[in-house]
């Protein structure tokens, strides 16, 4: 059984018949993170893969096992947040962008903050962060405060009265509103340091536990990674 995330259906579920013996053709194809070229047949229940050819492998992403933590975390975000067949060829191109990102840039941190707020908004779960989301105020050039559950900036008036708001540095919020407003190349001219990335980190986290209900699995799994004992 695989999950897949195509241009044309968006998600689907599919058989890959005897893709587990050893002469199979299509076995090599149908590695996770892998952009493939499929065709298939409409079964009673299922869609099966009757022909699989590689496009892309994105061969580094097998080679480090924090690059597979980043790959597994945007897939588990994709797989959360949409439905099947519900096709969407803007989150698609997204998804292979970034993957081709992650399998390329020095640092996968920046194209995977960059892939949470373009997914949100995508979705149609976009943060305000021009105007405060309670009294509409423009939002000024110092520390704001962000509510999870009103989905966005609070001005420091406001922030104090909501009960699940919380502080938002202002460099923290410059970085939110420049990655919404900038194509990739743009974005990736403003560095990330590791303190600012850990914060943008915490409140998409956030982010994303609230509308789903429920916590994610990768991002332990990359804690741990990144925490790990360096072998000498």
């Amino acid at each position: 059984m695989l999950w897949l995330y195509t241009r044309k259906i968006g998600k689907v579920q599919a058989i890959a018949k005897g893709i587990r013996k050893i002469k199979s053709r299509k076995a090599g194809h149908l590695e996770p993170f892998t952009r493939v070229n499929l065709l298939m047949a409409r079964g009673r229940t299922f869609l099966i893969v009757t022909q699989a050819e590689t496009i892309d492998a994105f061969l580094n992403l097998r080679e480090d096992l924090l690059l597979i933590g980043y790959a597994a975390y945007i897939t588990e975000l994709l797989d959360r947040f949409t439905y099947d067949e519900d096709d969407n060829q803007q989150i698609f191109n997204l998804l292979n962008k970034t993957l081709g990102r992650i399998n390329t840039e020095s640092d996968p941190d920046l194209p995977v903050r960059y892939f949470e707020i373009k997914l949100l908004e995508l979705l149609g779960y976009r943060p305000e962060l021009t105007n405060c989301v309670n009294c509409g105020s423009e939002i000024q050039a110092e520390d704001q405060f962000f509510s999870i559950s009103m989905g966005g900036a609070l001005c420091p008036r406001c922030g104090p009265k909501i009960p699940d708001a919380s502080q938002i540095s202002l460099n923290t919020l410059k970085y939110l509103r420049h990655y919404q407003r900038s194509s990739y190349t743009e974005a990736a001219k403003a560095k990330l340091s590791p303190q600012l990335n850990r914060d943008l980190e915490q409140l998409m986290q956030r982010y994303f536990t609230y509308f789903l209900e429920r916590n994610l699995n990768t991002p332990t799994f990359i804690r741990r990674v990144k925490n790990r004992p360096q072998q000498g």
